[in-house]
Formats: structure tokens, sequence, C-alpha cells
């Protein structure tokens, strides 16, 4: 099936106004490309900006358009739309489309992702690849976590160099289950990830599964540690070598208070997804939890910072 690229110009944060209309008549599935609507949702949303792509950013630099797709026979459908571009004086232009398996080609998105020393990333089409690698398989379009964000490789590295065999790691924020499955993958006994969304839990037993892990070497659960006194009892009940919260920097500093329940004197914290310009609020936190700061990594605009629950002091015997 062939396809038409519709391009319709509009002015500067009037994107809406125009998509509201072209809805109206009839015209769905809009890609909207305005960089002043895109620019008030962030500061509509302060709270998740940790998480935009900066690329996605010089992308929408100066634009005001939206997009939508039309098949090449729908004349009809193109003469209905150009009448309604004249009556609201948007330019448009229609373009054809190159045919393309739109079923397959999104997996283009994912390439195999090598990691430090040892880890490979691979999307569960490509689990079958030949590598000296430990894999990493991964149903990317199951939830947030594909291997690709430096704040998570980082975190992968520096477990490399921390895990032992037998390790019990907990998982803050787990998302795709990825920093867990990479834990067990290193050598770690169990892995148990949290994460406030429902369908992380599931996502991440799914992903689980392709690595040939299952309850009890890893186990998925939902909650808000900060929130349910319960979860935070049964998860402070255990003790745990490696302690992970790869978010945003705003959620570090809210679980600031509570992760050295979690930590003995010889376990290790790694916090990633820190913002550089965030970096020094995110140490402020930990370390007035009691938490030592032991390292910090970079990687471009991101930070991961290592820290540990200081060790009692011993008793004189005297």
């Amino acid at each position: 099936m062939a396809w038409l690229e519709v391009t319709i110009e509009t002015a500067p944060g009037k994107t809406e106004e125009a998509a509201a209309a072209l809805t109206a008549r009839g015209f769905s599935d809009l890609v909207i490309e305005d960089q002043e609507e895109f620019e008030s949702f962030l500061e509509e949303n302060r709270a998740c900006w940790d998480y935009i792509d900066e690329q996605l950013q010089r992308q929408l630099q100066g634009l005001a358009r939206i997009k939508l797709y039309l098949e090449d026979t729908d004349q009809a459908g193109l003469q209905k739309l150009r009448a309604l571009c004249q009556s609201l004086a948007l330019p448009m232009t229609a373009a054809p489309m190159a045919e393309t398996d739109w079923s397959e080609s999104w997996k283009d998105n994912y390439p195999p992702q090598e990691v430090g020393q040892s880890l490979v990333v691979l999307p569960c089409w490509r689990a079958g690849e030949e590598t000296s690698r430990k894999k990493i398989i991964l149903n990317p379009g199951l939830t947030f976590g594909t291997g690709a964000h430096p704040s998570t490789q980082m975190v992968m590295e520096a477990m490399e160099d921390l895990v032992k065999p037998g390790f019990r790691c907990l998982d803050l924020g787990s998302g795709s289950g990825i920093l867990s499955i990479a834990a067990l993958r290193l050598g770690a006994q169990t892995a148990v990830g949290v994460d406030i969304d429902p369908k992380a839990q599931d996502a991440a037993l799914e992903n689980a599964a392709y690595n040939g892990f299952a309850p009890p070497a890893f186990t998925a659960l939902t909650g808000n540690v900060t929130q349910d006194r319960g979860l935070m009892a049964s998860l402070g009940a255990e003790e745990y070598d490696l302690v992970l919260v790869n978010i945003v920097a705003d959620v570090i500093i809210g679980l600031s208070p509570v992760l050295p329940a979690f930590l003995t004197g010889k376990s290790t914290l790694i916090c990633s997804g820190i913002l550089d310009v965030r970096l020094p609020e995110v140490i402020a936190a930990l370390e007035a939890a009691g938490l030592t700061v032991c390292s910090v990594r970079a990687r471009e605009d991101w930070r991961c910072v290592t820290a540990k629950k200081p060790a009692p002091l011993e008793r004189s015997s005297q």
C-alpha cells in the first residue's frame, strides 16, 4: 500500500487549534511538531523533564506544523483536506512516501547495544544472535529501559565492577527490568524490581522470562516505597548487597531518606538518571540521609553516583 505524507504549516503556538479543526472534519492520527507547544509542555511538567530527548528539541527548532498520512488512492480525502486548509488559510503540501513494511521497520530503531566490557542488550527478535558477551534480552516496546540511555549504561558499567556471585539486588524504579536482569546475568543470586507503574511489573516479568529468570531469582513488585509502609517493611526485612535507583533527580531526592533502610555497611547504592545541573542537589540529599558518596560517573549531560552507608564503629574491648 502506498501513502502520501501531508504537511500543513501553521503559526507558532497555533497547531492545537488547527489540529482541532482537522479532527472535527474527520482527520485523525495527527503528528504535531511545534516548538512553542513542546516548550510549554516542558514548563508545565518540570518534574519529568529530565527524560526529554535533546535531539528532538533540536529537530523541533522553529517548527510549527502538522503531518498526517493518506492512502495515495484516497483522492476524495485529499481534496477534502485541501479545501479545509484553504478555508483556514494554511499552506499544505502532499508528497508520496516510499513503500515500507511498517509492521517490521520499527525494529530498525532497536539495534544491539554493547555496554561495558561484557554486556550486550538485544531485542527479543535477535535473541539467537551469536555473541561472546552476556546477553540481556528485552522486548523494547513494553516499557522504559532499552539500554540505549547513558544513565542506564553507566549503571550497568558500574555493576560490572561491583556484582559478585551470590549478590542480592534491589532495583527501585525498575521499568523494563533491564538492571535486575543485568545483575542476574553478572552473577547475582536474586534481584527484586519495584516500580510504581503496574505495567512495569508485567513487562519486567516478561523480559526476565526471555532471559531464563523467574521467581525466586527475579521478583517484580508494584508500589511506592515512600508511601506503602507494608512494602517498605517487607523490602527492608531483607539485606541487599546492591541497590539500584535509575530514575530522575527529583525522585532520587525524594527517596533519599528511606534508602539507608535497604543498605548495610557492606552494600552499595547506585543512583543514575541525574542531569549534571542537578548533581549537587542529589549529593546533598544523599549525604543528608547519612550516606557517603564514593564516586561519580559522567556521560554527556548525565551523572551516575555510587554511595555507601558508613559501617558502624566497633566498640573498644577495653
